[in-house]
């Protein structure tokens, strides 16, 4: 499909990306939107998730963005990511915007504005198709954004990375012939759920006069990550979530290891620091270029024993005040009180981001506030109807799957209907 790209005025545009000054109003645009496809009601309506989509109602534009959005300390810095409107002659009234936050990325030069990406696909399906406008950025770190590092599951700048694209998204929305209705719904999956839920508490709180949030549905999301640095277990993934995790926190608090080789082991202790996002390796070739444990089929705990010190893995077990752990609390979300209608979504057999230990908590959290507007869903049902049983032969299949491909379509179309009714 054909490239078109709109000669619109970016005033200060290239003195913003030739200063990057502090005064650069945050989701300023730092390129011009570039129209990247149009995606047809014909191609959803014959897409696999036309079950749970429903009938396309509209065309689908994909539009690239590239805009300011603060570092973990303030400083200037950007994000980029995709801007999905409907379009169409029965599309053409203002839409309510979806906000989403993606998954755990490991590749840091994929961006959400690419028409073929299946979590791009997916928005599209479920929202954009709808009648929704929907904005999802790629984080700090990744695809054109310049900065150092990602500062993966760190809910402050999570929040600023979403809220900026709310900002983007109503910049660049004119250009493009659409417009918006000024409600807005938040919505991401795994650590989007994180990032979704952050920029939602961030909203509320802070920004109620300029953002006007009518629901959020987060969906099996880390949201108790205090509480998963107790876990004797392992989840799966941990090869790659928990490093991840500690190197950028280490990036951003300074005091989870005074030498990376305390706290890792030979020979992974050697380029950790700098190892996720990678820019040519994937979740496979981390494994098999034996960047990351997991090459020999190890089970989590094996993976975890391979990585790091024991030292270190138990005395975030069992001190209190262990500098992983509190670095963990300070980016907990289980402390704040909703306004608008909220969902958390999950299902019950994640191995990866166990509902028992995050959905659970936060909804008890909010249970205990005594809110009414807090709805939680288990999606297993519908994923053992569609996927299961579960057997012997297919079980390490089933449940590898299960967080990354079987329960995200699900989650999506129970927060759909949530935005159905407050749209």
């Amino acid at each position: 499909m054909k490239t078109l790209k709109y000669g619109i005025p970016m005033l200060g545009a290239a003195l913003l990306a030739a200063c990057g000054g502090n005064d650069t109003p945050h989701g300023a645009l730092i390129d011009t939107p570039v129209l990247l496809a149009t995606l047809t009601k014909a191609q959803f309506d014959g897409s696999p998730l036309a079950g749970l989509s429903g009938k396309a109602k509209c065309d689908v534009k994909v539009v690239s963005l590239n805009y300011v959005t603060p570092g973990v300390q303030g400083e200037n810095s950007n994000a980029s990511g995709v801007l999905l409107l409907p379009s169409g002659a029965d599309c053409t009234a203002a839409a309510p915007l979806v906000a989403y936050a993606k998954g755990t990325d490991v590749e840091k030069p994929r961006t959400l504005a690419n028409p073929a990406d299946g979590e791009t696909l997916l928005l599209a399906a479920m929202y954009a198709s709808q009648g929704y406008a929907v904005v999802a950025t790629d984080y700090l770190g990744f695809a054109k954004s310049k900065y150092s590092f990602h500062p993966y599951l760190h809910a402050d700048s999570e929040a600023t990375s979403v809220i900026d694209s709310i900002r983007a998204a109503r910049n660049a929305v004119s250009s493009q012939g659409s417009s918006l209705n000024g409600k807005v719904m938040l919505t991401g999956y795994s650590q989007g759920g994180h990032a979704s839920m952050a920029a939602h508490r961030a909203i509320e709180k802070n920004l109620s006069n300029e953002i006007n949030v009518v629901a959020g549905a987060h969906l099996a999301g880390p949201y108790n990550l205090s509480g998963s640095m107790k876990l004797t277990e392992a989840i799966a993934g941990y090869q790659f979530f928990v490093p991840y995790l500690v190197t950028a926190w280490q990036k951003i608090y300074g005091n989870l290891y005074s030498d990376v080789k305390n706290a890792f082991k030979a020979p992974y202790a050697d380029g950790i620091e700098s190892l996720l996002p990678s820019p040519t390796l994937n979740y496979t070739t981390l494994v098999t270029s034996g960047k990351l444990p997991g090459i020999n089929g190890e089970t989590p705990n094996q993976a975890r024993d391979a990585l790091f010190q024991p030292a270190f893995s138990s005395d975030i077990l069992t001190n209190a005040n262990n500098a992983t752990f509190l670095a963990a609390k300070k980016n907990d979300l289980l402390d704040w009180t909703p306004k608008s209608q909220l969902m958390l979504c999950g299902g019950s057999g994640d191995p990866t981001v166990p509902p028992a230990v995050h959905q659970a908590v936060m909804k008890k959290a909010f249970d205990d506030k005594g809110l009414k507007n807090v709805t939680s869903v288990d999606v297993d049902p519908y994923i053992a109807a569609t996927y299961g049983p579960v057997t012997p032969a297919n079980a390490a299949t089933y449940y590898a799957k299960y967080h990354g491909e079987y329960e995200p379509p699900f989650c999506h179309a129970q927060a759909k209907g949530l935005f159905d009714l407050v749209k």
